[in-house]
């Protein structure tokens, strides 16, 4: 058992074994598990059992992620998921930008076997203030959806979806020192085309799942998204099937909530949530 789990962690996930629930966390794409462990700990503390992989072609380099597609990314965590169902009462799964979405797909793919799910920065729509019209509205669509995404790059500019100055300035000094492992410490900034529209077909796969999707389920989103505006949460809120929902929306933070000023809320708010999807109904 504790091999299945091993073998899914991948070069720079970890796993956390508290109480007899998990929670598997899905970062987002180009990120890290790093971005996730502010929320881990918080978990941990309230006795959750916590598990982030690093998705595939992820934490290495950019060209093994160029050569990684949405199905891989989403095979890491089926396999993880599967993973913790062996050793854990219920398992809930929780993700961050393109995290969110793929934890959409799974909850949709494996149906009352997610015991909830936590969606977080859910980006379904590139609009958020600090990614220009032009770009958003016709570059981005030509490019992704021609050859010219074999040649093109996306490198994404300050804030790096963080408000806190002092967390954006240790991701900055990382990327100026081009330190070695950087791809492990932050995740890679410079985006291809062709991952990009990896992450194009998964925002489709991740819509047709939304009204399959039954689990309880906890919509966290900054009023102030620099990447995807609260047009997304909303959308989910929408389209979900899930009867029992939960929207939460903070302000002072970008779209690495989990990295961001709001993170203590943020992760206080999803572990009160999974612990009460947890508890027995009463009779």
């Amino acid at each position: 058992m504790a091999s299945m789990i091993e073998a899914a962690l991948g070069p720079t996930g970890f796993y956390d074994k508290q109480g007899p629930h998990a929670v598997l966390l899905v970062h987002g794409l180009t990120g890290t598990p790093s971005e996730m462990k502010p929320v881990a700990k918080r978990l941990a503390k309230q006795g959750f059992s916590v598990m982030c992989p690093a998705l595939a072609g992820h934490c290495r380099s950019e060209a093994e992620l160029r050569a990684s597609k949405w199905q891989d990314w989403y095979g890491t965590i089926a396999q993880a998921f599967e993973a913790l169902k062996v050793e854990h009462d219920k398992v809930f799964v929780a993700g961050l930008s393109m995290g969110a979405l793929i934890s959409i797909k799974l909850a949709a793919d494996k149906g009352e076997r997610v015991d909830g799910i936590g969606l977080l920065s859910s980006t379904f729509f590139f609009d958020g203030w600090n990614v220009p019209r032009l770009k958003r509205k016709w570059l981005l669509p030509i490019a992704l959806y021609s050859p010219l995404r074999y040649f093109l790059h996306w490198d994404e500019p300050p804030p790096y979806g963080i408000k806190c100055e002092r967390t954006r300035a240790m991701v900055h000094a990382v990327l100026e020192n081009r330190d070695a492992q950087a791809a492990e410490k932050v995740g890679i900034f410079r985006t291809s085309g062709v991952t990009l529209y990896e992450g194009t077909k998964l925002i489709k796969a991740a819509m047709r799942a939304l009204p399959l999707v039954k689990s309880p389920t906890l919509i966290v989103h900054s009023t102030e998204d620099d990447t995807a505006s609260l047009k997304n949460a909303h959308f989910v809120a929408g389209q979900i099937a899930s009867q029992q929902k939960e929207m939460f929306l903070v302000d002072d933070t970008y779209h690495v909530l989990t990295l961001d000023r709001r993170r203590e809320d943020v992760a206080r708010r999803m572990a009160d949530f999974f612990q009460k999807c947890a508890m027995p109904a009463a009779a």
